[in-house]
């Protein structure tokens, strides 16, 4: 029952805009009455809600509130590596995690240059046009990132290109290449990043934004360093969910 639950909970925290009872079933697989039983149970609690009259179903205030504790318990074992990134490239070290159909800047690390690239902590981000947003689309299985994809083409004409050669690009990202923004989502910026998923689902996204007109020269080195501490993360966010 719990695991069915988290499978449900683990779904819908991919869906910004709510999922049927069916659409819950088929994700996860299980019959539309048993999905209706544990909907029920879940919402009661307020781990989950849903939306009079729309039929969308939708995660709870209950499980937001946990969500946000855990996030910021998260971004504490996190900050010491991106630390090391920023100590060892000079460079400002963004954390992201994946909030539905975008990307939510929760920590970051300014770099030391004078010319340096920061966003606002809160901001959100698309998916397709930036580094964490691309890693975090490698995180999924190719029908939902492709679906997310398309869906946020059809909202951006043009923005991404064509979606096979973005695809193509995610799936390189799942045999282990780091995502790249290079000026793709803004003009003089560019990026390199990844993503790791935590036992829970959670996907974060590590990236390093730079001004474009040093990226070339600093590119291998970011790859170097980027590689060099991805285990770690990934470690730490094995023990955030052994500490929950």
């Amino acid at each position: 029952m719990i695991a069915r639950a988290a499978d449900i909970l683990r779904a819908l925290g991919h869906e910004a805009d709510g999922l049927s009872l069916g659409q819950i079933a088929r994700k996860v697989n299980l019959p539309r009455s048993t999905v209706q039983r544990i909907v029920s149970a879940l919402s009661s609690e307020g781990f989950i809600s849903t939306e009079d009259g729309s039929g969308g179903i939708r995660l709870g205030p209950e499980i937001q509130m946990l969500a946000q504790a855990s996030v910021r318990d998260t971004k504490d074992l996190l900050r010491p590596v991106m630390q090391h990134i920023a100590e060892e490239t000079g460079e400002t070290v963004d954390l992201a995690i994946m909030d539905g159909s975008k990307m939510l800047f929760v920590d970051q690390i300014v770099g030391r240059q004078r010319l340096r690239t920061v966003s606002s902590i809160g901001e959100s981000f698309p998916l397709t046009t930036t580094a964490n947003g691309r890693a975090a689309l490698a995180c999924l299985d190719e029908a939902d990132a492709a679906r997310l994809a398309l869906a946020e083409s059809e909202n951006s004409p043009g923005a991404i290109g064509t979606l096979p050669h973005l695809l193509q690009d995610i799936q390189a990202i799942r045999d282990g290449a780091l995502a790249t923004d290079e000026d793709n989502h803004t003009e003089g910026v560019s990026a390199l990043g990844f993503a790791v998923q935590d036992p829970v689902g959670r996907i974060y996204a590590i990236s390093v934004p730079v001004p474009s007109s040093r990226y070339g020269r600093l590119k291998p080195q970011l790859a170097r360093v980027l590689d060099k501490h991805r285990a770690d993360i990934a470690n730490r966010l094995q023990l955030s969910q052994q500490r929950t």
